[in-house]
């Protein structure tokens, strides 16, 4: 029996989950169900329902030390691939199945999106048996959600008419539908939702996306010939790969070979594609209301109301959603809440941060979060992980004063190294060669007073660094 390697896609944004979802902190990387983050339960979803071989990750360069410490969080090896650019899910495949080729030339590969809710695991590892059955035999095999509603936000798949059981053939993807038409596909029962789950030998889906797009294939064969290891990366070749088209699995392979199957699932998925997807999935109180954080509600019902970092009341609302972060408050109704990108556009437009980052950014190092700032000065608060190193860097444009809170901390400036703990404090001139270090076994919490003409974040220098961002 072939063994299944999983090959984790975590290169979306999630723009739909804004304010808690950002470019450099998308919805994977969040725990927005449960404990665990969705990254992490997709690994622990498939490794508790089948054996499997070792995880192959492939994510945005920006998301790379996110997505390896959660990883390591749950005690998962594997490979994390970057991609320099964001060219979809077919390339990303391709990628995977030229690496399984060399590694393990006789796996089946399940592609699976790190942003899914699945609340049935008997169910799933049901399906993931059936799938393994006709991938083994060369089909090119998606799974497709057993309708629950006439929804207007999936694609959908639809079998061949008057077939029959568990495992399918394809007769054509459809695009996402009206609601009328969705309402016909549903009472059908030839139609499916498009989960955006694949599972197939590497070599067959290479033959079959090397006879619909051969430039493809060559791009990322030349992007895996000529990538490097970085730390515990695999970076592909940035030229190769801009060179490489764009496109999903299902345009580049699915819709045109002759060879695909669809297994289907009815497993309580969801790819929570928006806020209202949450309130479909979580537990709800005797009002309809999903409450999380600190949330008070007076005359509410049928909301989603989600606190991160204060006290959010609600009074007198139906059917609303309301999300707040320390730098954003998102209030919109429920039925509305698709076009929460429209807002997040208009942030990029101003060229504001909000859509970027959270006011705590997350560094391999530890992370730090602004508390103030104004006319040439601000103030953040910065955590460094026990044995973790900042860059030895200097800034051309601003001088920092650092305070210890808790925890030891080792300074170096210019020729020398200073040990601090807490209620200790040191000051960095500008222009000088510094670094933080973290020597003991517990975080160190610092508050670090910027000041100058000019604070950005770009005006760093780095002369070394653990983690190659020179």
């Amino acid at each position: 029996m072939s063994e299944i390697i999983p090959v984790i896609l975590s290169g979306g944004s999630g723009t739909r989950l804004w304010p808690l979802s950002r470019a450099m902190y998308p919805k994977q990387l969040l725990p927005l169900f449960g404990e665990n983050t969705m990254l992490q339960d997709t690994v622990l979803r498939i490794s508790s329902v089948a054996e499997t071989g070792p995880v192959i990750c492939v994510c945005n360069d920006d998301h790379r030390f996110l997505v390896a410490e959660q990883l390591r969080h749950i005690d998962v090896g594997g490979t994390i691939i970057l991609e320099p650019f964001g060219r979809n899910t077919a390339p990303a495949a391709a990628v995977a199945a030229l690496m399984l080729l060399e590694q393990h030339p006789d796996s089946l590969m399940l592609i699976m999106p790190a942003d899914h809710i699945i609340l049935d695991s008997e169910a799933f590892a049901a399906s993931i048996q059936s799938a393994r059955s006709a991938a083994e035999k060369g089909g090119l095999v998606t799974f497709g959600i057993v309708p629950t509603a006439p929804e207007t936000g999936y694609g959908y798949i639809r079998a061949v008419a008057g077939s029959t059981g568990a495992i399918r053939p394809v007769a054509e993807f459809v695009e996402k539908p009206s609601l009328e038409r969705a309402e016909r596909y549903v009472a059908s029962g030839d139609y499916f939702w498009n989960s955006g789950m694949f599972m197939f030998r590497p070599e067959v889906y290479l033959a079959e996306l090397e006879a619909n797009s051969p430039e493809m294939v060559a791009a990322c064969r030349k992007a895996f010939a000529n990538a490097r290891c970085d730390l515990d990366f695999l970076r592909l070749d940035t030229e190769a790969f801009k060179a490489c088209p764009s496109d999903s699995i299902d345009f580049a392979v699915m819709e045109k070979t002759s060879n695909a199957v669809v297994v289907l699932m009815q497993a309580g998925w969801n790819d929570v594609g928006a806020w209202s997807a949450l309130w479909d999935v979580h537990d709800r109180d005797a009002e309809g209301n999903v409450k999380r954080g600190d949330v008070l509600t007076h005359g509410v019902r049928n909301s989603y109301i989600h606190s991160t970092s204060r006290l959010v009341a609600a009074v007198g609302l139906e059917d609303h959603v309301i999300v707040e972060t320390a730098d954003a408050v998102l209030v919109a109704s429920k039925d509305r809440v698709q076009e929460v990108k429209a807002i997040v556009e208009q942030l990029r437009l101003q060229e504001r941060e909000e859509p970027l980052f959270h006011r705590r950014v997350y560094r391999p190092w530890g992370s730090y979060e602004t508390v103030d700032e104004g006319h040439h000065f601000k103030v953040k608060r910065i955590t460094v992980k026990p044995g973790a190193a900042l860059s030895l860097q200097l800034h051309h444009h601003r001088a920092e004063h650092w305070v210890v809170v808790t925890g030891k901390a080792l300074v170096t400036v210019g020729e020398k190294q200073v040990p601090l703990e807490a209620n200790e404090s040191i000051y960095i001139p500008l222009e000088e060669k510094h670094r933080l270090e973290n020597p003991g076994d517990e975080p160190l919490e610092l508050i670090e007073v910027q000041s100058g003409d000019y604070l950005g974040e770009d005006d760093i220098v780095r002369f070394e660094d653990h983690y190659g961002r020179l």
